[in-house]
């Protein structure tokens, strides 16, 4: 017989030999044992456990363990056939770390439980359990933040504007938070679509859910899909192993925002209605449908019937998105909210630099106001911190805003062009008949409303009427 001869071996021994040991190594390291068998009585029971339990071994043996523990939990691993691995356990003014497993018989039917008290004193647990609940803490913390910036941001305050067109724009809004079919936002770039679609969401029964936006033009028409939808394990090479929720799931219960829907791609348009109508998504690479409860808000600046026309919109989906719809009128259409928009725009400038809110003289008004304002309030914000940071002057003038100069170099509005004079004494003289002429022009000759245009009283104004001649 060769040295070298294959060792028989009695697998069934060795399982039964290591299965016995790692019993008897939790028997030596633990606070105490037991045993229970199919009908949850006792048929072991350590003498350190029987101690910690203030019972005596052979008065439990035989015996259903609820008659000395009435708040155990083998009853449960035996009817389940599941362990209940760790687990703080009290019974006689002791905390006990138990370990509770089932033991099955050849064919997988239970037939006892067997649990480990590991601790009867938690010190040793103590950096573990820190360590559990600062892992709580942050997690947490991260779910409250990811919370807070899934939350509206603007509410209808937020609008600014008093004139006709924005008090109806608003009550359109405030209309359209209270209901739940889907909203449309129709204006030019920088109206303030998104911030009404804040506000909207904020202001109906939806605010405590998320509030998610996509802005379908900023993302490649190959990643709309999966950022729609989301992406099961190993959808494709180079996948994540785990799933990524989309943005139909992440607004679940809350609203979506589809910024710029007209430059949403046809293909991805039919699969937007289907979910619409459905209420129900499917990841790519997954046959998973999931449900979600999801409120649609859109907004585009494109003439969306024309591109139903072009066949470049559905128009199943334009009718589906065209419930509630709300026009929002450019600044230029607006033009007597432009004075309340550039106090509340520069406040907000101010606090965000750290310093005072900046003023605009009369002539930097008129300068604005005729100007046309192709990007709207999104311009007139650019326009306006541009002019800050060119000067440290309290009050802005004309001059600061360089860019809105008539190119043709004609006067700036609200300026008074000086006739050519010998001497600056004439100079001054002409300047101030000029304004003076100006101002009572403006106000039809009413000399009151002259001297409140010009900033004076109106004892001052028949002064200086009177020394220049008037």
């Amino acid at each position: 017989m060769s040295k070298h001869a294959p060792l028989i071996q009695d697998f069934s021994l060795l399982k039964q030999k290591g299965l016995q040991r790692v019993f008897d190594c939790f028997g030596e390291i633990a606070e105490g044992c037991l045993v229970v068998d199919r009908d949850v009585r006792v048929v072991m029971i350590s003498d350190r456990y029987a101690a910690n339990l203030g019972v005596v071994p052979e008065q439990v043996l035989g015996k259903e363990i609820e008659t000395f523990l009435p708040n155990s939990l083998m009853r449960q691993v035996v009817v389940t056939g599941k362990p209940i691995l760790l687990e703080i356990f009290e019974a006689r003014d002791h905390a006990f770390v138990v370990t509770r497993i089932p033991i099955r018989d050849e064919d997988g039917t239970v037939v006892a439980a067997m649990a480990f008290a590991l601790y009867n004193d938690l010190d040793p647990l103590k950096p573990f359990v820190d360590r559990f609940a600062q892992l709580q803490a942050e997690l947490a913390h991260a779910h409250r933040k990811l919370a807070e910036a899934r939350r509206a941001k603007y509410t209808f305050s937020s609008y600014i504007g008093n004139s006709p067109k924005a008090m109806e724009t608003k009550r359109l809004a405030r209309r359209a938070a209270v209901l739940q079919a889907p909203v449309l936002l129709r204006g030019e770039t920088g109206t303030g679509k998104e911030l009404l679609a804040h506000a909207i969401h904020g202001g109906g029964p939806r605010a405590e859910h998320p509030f998610v936006t996509v802005n379908v033009a900023a993302i490649p028409e190959t990643l709309l899909e999966a950022e729609f939808f989301g992406v099961a394990p190993g959808a494709y090479t180079g996948a994540d192993r785990k799933p990524r929720a989309g943005k139909f799931e992440l607004a679940d219960g809350g609203s979506l925002f589809l910024d710029e829907i007209g430059d949403m791609p046809l293909a991805l348009q039919a699969k937007l209605l289907r979910t619409l109508q459905d209420q129900e998504i499917e990841p790519v690479g997954s046959n998973r449908v999931i449900r979600v409860d999801v409120r649609i808000m859109a907004a585009t600046s494109r003439d969306l019937e024309a591109m139903v026309k072009d066949g470049r919109f559905r128009m199943d989906l334009f009718y589906r998105l065209n419930v509630l719809k709300i026009a929002l009128p450019p600044l230029r259409g607006r033009m007597g909210d432009l004075e309340i928009l550039c106090e509340h725009i520069l406040e907000q400038i101010g606090r965000r630099n750290g310093t005072l809110p900046r003023e605009l003289d009369r002539a930097a008004m008129d300068l604005l106001r005729s100007h046309d304002w192709p990007g709207n309030v999104r311009e007139l914000e650019n326009v306006l911190e541009q002019g800050m940071l060119g000067t440290d002057a309290h009050t802005l003038t004309a001059g600061d805003f360089p860019e809105l100069v008539p190119p043709s170099g004609g006067p700036v509005p609200g300026e008074l062009p000086l006739p050519v004079a010998t001497s600056l004494s004439g100079v001054m003289l002409a300047a101030e008949r000029a304004a003076l002429d100006a101002a009572l022009e403006a106000c039809a000759g009413n000399k009151a409303k002259a001297a409140r245009r010009l900033g004076i009283g109106r004892t001052t104004l028949y002064r200086r009427l009177a020394q220049t001649g008037r």
